[in-house]
């Protein structure tokens, strides 16, 4: 089932997509993203974690795409042209791309001159795959060439939104342009067919949107941003009616429904619908469209106040990989596949950055650090497409899948973590993560050298060092989680069980200083010099979640969290069960040290009644046991036990035969 969604007619201030350069330039967000490619990532938790991403993680992908599936063989036969079968899905070529998109951020932070070699020769095989008039699809080229851009749901368009990424960022990482030379000619393919005046175009799986505002910012041609505007001014006027579409159960499984503009509550396929609204809050950042930026602000509160999980993760319902109806937040069918996670990421820099509000930022922060991160495994070889938040014990890991987004895309979102942490305008710099890093950020009035050292998120001190060359006025904003001014996440889909009165603190070479809250952020304007320290403390202390009455499954029952992480108990550090605990109110936690596999974690411990059955069947005991509780994000690295996040205050939710 479906959310229904509510026609809104917010005013139209662009009716065309006749936006001008000037136009463009004249109405930015509120800040922007320091690139990743300026950051150097030293931090504790994610180096290793982008190390692993480089090494084992982009191998397993190369593997797959080389050897093991006929993915890149296929652009090898599209090349040999000979009228061979085409092997695997239609949508095949989006892994290769994705694939190469993350091994242009690992390049770039981990040169290795063999993998980029390997890269080379699939772009290679890529371009010569390329039909004369800028086509590349190899499911139609092998298949029918008459049938491509009949189908809107067939993914070529997604195809070729992947191809642009990928181009791009191999471009910034080598300077080589070959695929991005591709990409061009494929985008002008496109360009030649549709757009105002020519064929009307809906696509099936967004992608296309945000990719083509890469490029032009990339390339500095201005019609790609308006044919991406002018994509997403397709949807919601029935433009999909005559075509064949496959894999619609409805429009509104593509967000389709209404005009974007128009749009008020979530709905269909939740990696879809986060495709749309990043390229659509792209365009609204580019060009001031103003029903853009109230549409995409109303959904977006569609989807964090009622339809996100504690997680970060969304879309519960696997019919659909997305949404059905407000509330409906399963804990052991959670859909939540990696790839949406990976997505609200995407979104929600683009949100934080349009508006310079925090509330984006800690939700991004969510997302990355539970929803997205469980996706991959403490050895980066093994996945998860969908992230489940309770399991029986059935739930395992796996190498690859036979619709393989969800590798690559968490692959290139770990590779390129330094596009989140930093971001500029004139005379301001924001730090929206905390990792260990430095960087050099230029300023109207000159670069600020800036060092970060934390051990974040185990610990909630943060130092910022400002090393400017002379001294130099701006003002510096940090944010402040929403989980350390008592707000659980935006809206109340979640809350505190207490309130927390211990705060933060801010202190200016060894003395506190004064700042004001904006948006979420807490900012010191001031004249900084060289060896400046500024030093933010964040309380880490255990806290317990509840959720709105409305989520019927998670009534009577309460989550763990520490800092930005969220906590499960898993059945092997529990004597393999996980359903027989309950957590009344009041309980007392501890946190240490520990392991899991390799990875160095704070669990939570505490001592609260667990139900045991007799072997008959006939009684029921309570007993007291001390449980460990960790990371969600570390669950199901030690084999396939039970596991949950939400966890029963009361003995009649347990549940006795699990």
């Amino acid at each position: 089932m479906m959310k229904s969604l509510v026609r809104y007619h917010f005013p139209i201030v662009i009716c065309s997509v006749g936006i001008s350069l000037t136009q463009a330039q004249d109405r930015p967000g509120k800040f922007e993203p320091v690139k990743f490619s300026q950051v150097n990532i030293t931090d504790n938790f994610w180096k290793p974690k982008i190390d692993k991403v480089a090494t084992a993680t982009l191998e397993a992908c190369m593997y797959q795409t080389e050897i093991n599936t006929p993915r890149l063989r296929n652009f090898e036969k599209v090349a040999r042209k000979k009228g061979e079968k085409h092997e695997g899905i239609f949508y095949d070529d989006s892994d290769v791309y994705k694939a190469l998109e993350a091994i242009a951020y690992s390049l770039k932070t981990h040169p290795d001159p063999e993998k980029e070699r390997r890269a080379d020769e699939w772009i290679d095989k890529i371009a010569a795959a390329q039909l004369p008039d800028g086509y590349l699809n190899t499911y139609f080229t092998l298949t029918d060439l008459n049938a491509r851009w009949t189908d809107m749901s067939m993914h070529e368009d997604y195809n070729g939104g992947h191809l642009i990424e990928a181009a791009v960022a191999y471009f910034d990482a080598t300077g080589k342009r070959k695929l991005l030379d591709v990409a061009i000619r494929f985008a002008d393919h496109f360009d030649s067919l549709f757009g105002p005046g020519k064929r009307h175009w809906v696509t099936g799986h967004q992608e296309l949107e945000l990719a083509l505002v890469k490029l032009y910012k990339n390339t500095g041609n201005e019609k790609y941003l308006k044919l991406a505007h002018w994509l997403l001014e397709e949807r919601g006027h029935g433009y999909a009616k005559g075509y064949t579409w496959t894999d619609w159960k409805d429009t509104a499984y593509a967000q389709d429904l209404v005009p974007v503009r128009d749009q008020k509550e979530i709905t269909g396929h939740a990696v879809r619908a986060m495709y749309l609204y990043t390229g659509a809050a792209d365009v609204a950042a580019l060009t001031g469209d103003e029903g853009y930026m109230r549409a995409m602000k109303t959904v977006w509160q569609d989807v964090v106040f009622r339809n996100m999980y504690i997680t970060g993760g969304i879309g519960s319902s696997g019919g659909n990989e997305g949404f059905s109806v407000d509330y409906d937040l399963p804990n052991e069918q959670a859909y939540c596949e990696t790839c949406a996670s990976v997505g609200m990421v995407f979104w929600n820099q683009r949100m934080n950055a349009l508006t310079g509000e925090s509330q984006y930022a800690d939700v991004l922060e969510r997302s990355l650090y539970n929803g997205a991160l469980d996706g991959i495994s403490l050895s980066g070889d093994h996945f998860f497409y969908g992230n489940p938040l309770a399991s029986t014990g059935r739930n395992a890991r796996r190498e690859w899948f036979g619709t393989a987004c969800c590798p690559a895309n968490i692959a290139r979102l770990v590779a390129s973590l330094g596009n989140y942490i930093y971001a500029k305008s004139d005379n301001g710099i924001w730090v929206n993560l905390f990792v260990g890093s430095n960087t050099t950020i230029p300023l109207l009035k000159g670069e600020v050298p800036l060092q970060m050292e934390t051990n974040y998120p185990w610990d909630g001190r943060v130092k910022l060092v400002t090393s400017p060359t002379r001294k130099t006025k701006f003002a510096l904003h940090l944010r402040i989680p929403g989980w350390a001014r008592n707000i659980a996440a935006p809206g109340d889909l979640y809350r505190f069980m207490d309130t927390d009165s211990s705060g933060f603190t801010l202190q200016l070479n060894g003395k506190p200083v004064a700042f004001t809250m904006d948006n979420g952020y807490a900012v010191v304007e001031r004249e900084w010099k060289n060896g400046d320290e500024l030093i933010l403390n964040l309380p880490m202390n255990v806290r317990e979640i509840a959720a709105k009455h409305e989520v019927k499954y998670d009534q009577d029952k309460v989550a763990l969290q520490r800092g930005p992480l969220v906590y499960c108990i898993e059945g092997t550090d529990n004597n393999q069960k996980a359903w027989n605990i309950i957590l009344p109110s009041g309980s007392q936690f501890t946190t240490h040290p520990f392991q899991v596999l390799t990875e160095s974690v704070i669990n939570i411990q505490a001592e609260v009644p667990a139900v045991h059955i007799s072997s008959d069947g006939l009684s029921v005991t309570t007993d007291k046991k001390i449980i460990t509780a960790i990371p969600y994000y570390t669950w199901c690295n030690r084999g396939s036990t039970p596991m949950q996040v939400w966890l029963p205050t009361k003995i009649m939710d347990v549940k006795l035969d699990y």
